[in-house]
């Protein structure tokens, strides 16, 4: 134990510390670490050397291979998000990482050690780019959050991938004809701004465009059908550029419209009916009724067209509400006919004094219909009513409001109808006019 204490009081003396007896090992473990850290700073070292060496005459006003060859240009999209979609302003926003690759002999470099610089956004602005521009965007915006959204990286072969996340709200002319069972190709149109096609020729790359996990999508009242990519070429007074064009497919969803128009539609043509099995006679409920019927399709028809863009032609869902409208004023015009013709069955005209006719009343004498307060009392009521219709007041029309109307050589070959059982007839007919025009349309929009 004494030994142990000289020892360590000598150790002490020659500024020794006292975990170094335990921890022996510890300064080939620090040793170890300082030697990693320098590879790192060596790596560290040659990619600035290139750098330098590569930007130190490098004019980045200068497409590659000026005057040689066109610089080509692969393109691919990566899809992040695609929606909302405006029906109203007619465009739609996407939200996507686009890719570009192309090859600069300027900036090729030897090195056996860095195959691959990756860059960040910092380099963007040292080194020429394609002056790609989106041509059917209304507004596009860069992601900067928490740094700018792009990458740079160079091969040793001059190889050069530049990626840019960007939002873009691109105009999409919709044609809604079919509105809302219509399907839509909205494009993505990007070409060179000012570089014609002998200059920059931009390719899709393989597997150009791909699309990310679809229920994180905003595409409330869409479905994604699918995509495709096409190459024109656009010719101007300026020269002829390479237009580069994505198509997505959409197709609208009918359950919004199904619940908010067609239904409400559908019942109240429905109850419009209800004045069909109400006496002739209960004026003011078959009136308020109609009025009713009348007001809430016009307030229908308003809302429907709030979800539309002002356009001039007929639309299928205002073919649909037009035709129901049509139908509850209908109702309400047959009540107006049934009303009247009926008050003039009721109130016919008041003769006093009339002759005898030879063709049909030969024998008969002239009677009188007297009037008491307010009722009148015939003598001959079928009698009045053979003068009413061999005076032509009523016999000449296709409606006739006198069963003795139906008699007679000179009624052969017409129509009756018994304006009496005008709502009867309105029974049958509306429903089943009705029914065939919802089958006529729905096949037609759904299937043909």
């Amino acid at each position: 134990m004494t030994i142990k204490f000289i020892l360590l009081l000598l150790l002490l003396a020659q500024g020794a510390r006292p975990d170094q007896l335990e921890y022996g090992d510890d300064e080939d473990h620090h040793d170890t670490t300082v030697n990693q850290m320098l590879v790192p700073r060596s790596h560290q070292e040659d990619a600035t050397l290139i750098l330098n060496n590569l930007l130190k005459e490098y004019d980045k006003t200068l497409r590659p291979d000026i005057g040689v060859k066109p610089t080509v240009i692969d393109v691919g999209i990566y899809v992040n998000s695609i929606g909302p979609v405006s029906s109203i302003d007619m465009e739609y926003q996407i939200d996507i990482i686009f890719a570009q690759t192309w090859v600069d002999t300027r900036l090729r470099y030897n090195s056996s050690s860095m195959r691959i610089l990756t860059l960040n956004s910092n380099m963007v602005g040292l080194i020429w780019l394609p002056d790609t521009i989106f041509r059917n965007s209304k507004n596009a915006d860069s992601h900067w959050i928490t740094t700018p959204n792009q990458l740079l990286r160079i091969w040793n072969n001059g190889k050069i991938l530049y990626t840019l996340r960007m939002t873009i709200n691109a105009e999409c002319q919709l044609q809604l004809h079919n509105f809302p069972m219509d399907e839509h190709s909205c494009p993505l149109v990007f070409s060179s701004y000012g570089y014609p096609r002998d200059e920059i020729v931009y390719k899709w790359r393989r597997n150009s465009v791909e699309t990310s996990d679809q229920k994180y999508w905003r595409l409330y009242q869409f479905d994604f059908m699918g995509l495709r990519n096409t190459t024109d070429v656009l010719t101007t007074t300026a020269g002829d550029y390479v237009l580069m064009t994505v198509y997505f497919d959409l197709s609208r969803r009918m359950g919004y419209f199904t619940i908010q128009t067609y239904i409400p539609c559908i019942l109240t043509v429905v109850l419009s009916w209800v004045s069909f099995w109400i006496k002739s006679d209960a004026t003011p409920a078959r009136t308020a009724l109609g009025i009713t019927t009348v007001l809430t399709m016009t307030t229908l028809s308003t809302v429907a067209r709030n979800s539309l863009p002002r356009v001039s032609y007929v639309t299928a869902m205002d073919l649909f509400v037009t035709v129901c409208f049509l139908f509850v004023f209908a109702a309400m015009i047959e009540y107006a006919m049934l009303n009247y013709y009926s008050y003039s069955i009721r109130r016919p005209h008041v003769k006093t004094q009339r002759m005898a006719y030879s063709s049909l009343n030969m024998g008969r004498t002239s009677r009188t219909m007297m009037p008491m307060g307010n009722a009148l009392f015939w003598h001959d009521y079928d009698d009045n009513c053979l003068y009413e219709c061999l005076d032509g007041k009523d016999c000449k029309s296709f409606f006739c409001c006198y069963e003795e109307c139906k008699e007679g050589g000179w009624k052969r070959g017409r129509i009756h109808v018994n304006i009496r059982e005008l709502d009867s007839y309105s029974r049958v007919f509306f429903p089943t006019s009705f029914l065939l025009f919802n089958i006529v349309y729905w096949v037609s929009y759904l299937y043909l």
